[in-house]
């Protein structure tokens, strides 16, 4: 198994009262971190909330017949808890039950069940972690930098889904359009009932071929013939399941400056590249920039998510052309990256943003410095 950063957020976190929710895309590893758990904590106890017997007891409400499913003073944690109704309720219940020194864990696979159903009645009961695919840092921790650098290449094509990125490449298309048919955004079609499940998947398809570039949900709207209220409530949709990740445009009102302006990156580039049914190798793709610039901002995410950065993260483009990939703003101060599949030429840092802001730190990340710059 690969270590993963957040089992040491969460360690940190058993000692303090407030409720874990852990959320995540299906098949990013929720279970197996529960049970890496439970390995260094015996007293530990998972339920699986896709138990039908598990299930009804919780959604008795009654906190005596829930807590006889475990010894007080322990670990409990909820596994799939947005398939209970009212969980929010039931959790705050236990959590008020201050007799029972438990400490609560609860995992979902999406953001808009789990997060919508705990929200109001855990406000102030909680902290809350996103898994992601596995990143570099915690690759490196297993197979060690040099297998890390010989496997650049697969992870650009084939992601790193930690149940798929050390199968054979035959297997991990296998399993990776599977990953990408309906299971991916299975909560998405149980919760909300979509009319046209396959809108979901010629949207994504759309997103799959404009990753670095703007989106207009206008354009998505003809394309789809669908209303551009449908597209924003579906694109949200995907953002809450883990698919896709939108990074909104930095400005401060300077005048050539793009404001509101939005891009979609997603979570995994086997997905992605499962979507558009292309698996051929870097070398021989026109669209390497793009593959490149997805992968690199979302290994920018985790690692800024996983280090408790707590930093905004932008792009930035003026409607001259000039543009930086990724702008992080922290504690008032900017840091700027560009991603450079091929650096043909040194890149600087944009003449008007340099000017416009007092930019602390500028990056060009290559596949030729990303294990010094990202790890």
């Amino acid at each position: 198994m690969y270590p993963r950063k957040l089992t040491v957020l969460i360690e940190n976190e058993l000692k303090n009262p407030e409720i874990i929710l852990l959320f995540g895309a299906r098949r990013t590893g929720k279970s197996t971190l529960l049970n890496m758990l439970k390995d260094k904590y015996p007293e530990m106890e998972i339920f699986n909330c896709d138990n039908p017997l598990v299930s009804d007891i919780l959604q008795t409400k009654n906190t005596e017949t829930i807590i006889n499913l475990f010894e007080r003073g322990k670990i409990v944690a909820f596994d799939e808890a947005q398939t209970v109704p009212d969980i929010g309720l039931i959790l705050k219940l236990l959590y008020d039950d201050r007799d029972s020194n438990t400490k609560f864990i609860a995992t979902g696979s999406s953001s808009f069940d789990l997060a919508d159903r705990t929200g109001e009645p855990l406000t102030g009961r909680n902290i809350s972690y996103n898994l992601f695919p596995l990143s570099l840092s915690e690759i490196k921790e297993k197979t060690g930098l040099l297998k890390l650098m010989e496997r650049l290449n697969d992870y650009l094509v084939y992601g790193t889904y930690p149940g798929i990125v050390d199968m054979n490449n035959s297997d991990k298309i296998k399993r990776l359009i599977q990953l990408s048919s309906d299971y991916l955004f299975k909560d998405i079609l149980k919760f909300e009932r979509l009319k046209n499940p396959d809108l979901l998947r010629q949207l994504l398809k759309a997103l799959a071929l404009q990753v670095g570039s703007q989106v207009s949900v206008q354009e998505l709207s003809q394309l789809l013939k669908i209303s551009a209220i449908t597209v924003e409530r579906y694109l949200d949709l995907l953002q809450k399941s883990f698919i896709i990740y939108k990074l909104l445009s930095f400005s401060s009102n300077l005048r050539n400056e793009i404001k509101k302006s939005k891009k979609y990156y997603f979570y995994d580039n086997g997905i992605r590249n499962a979507l558009i049914n292309n698996f051929n190798p870097v070398a021989d793709r026109p669209d390497a920039g793009a593959l490149w610039e997805n992968f690199c901002v979302v290994e920018m995410l985790k690692k800024v998510e996983y280090e408790q950065r707590f930093s905004n993260l932008y792009f930035w483009r003026t409607y001259d052309g000039a543009e930086i990939d990724l702008v992080e703003e922290k504690g008032g101060e900017i840091f700027a990256y560009e991603f450079k599949w091929k650096a043909r030429r040194k890149a600087g840092i944009p003449k008007s943003f340099a000017e416009k802001y007092n930019v602390k730190q500028f990056e060009v990340i290559t596949p030729d410095n990303i294990f010094k710059k990202l790890l």
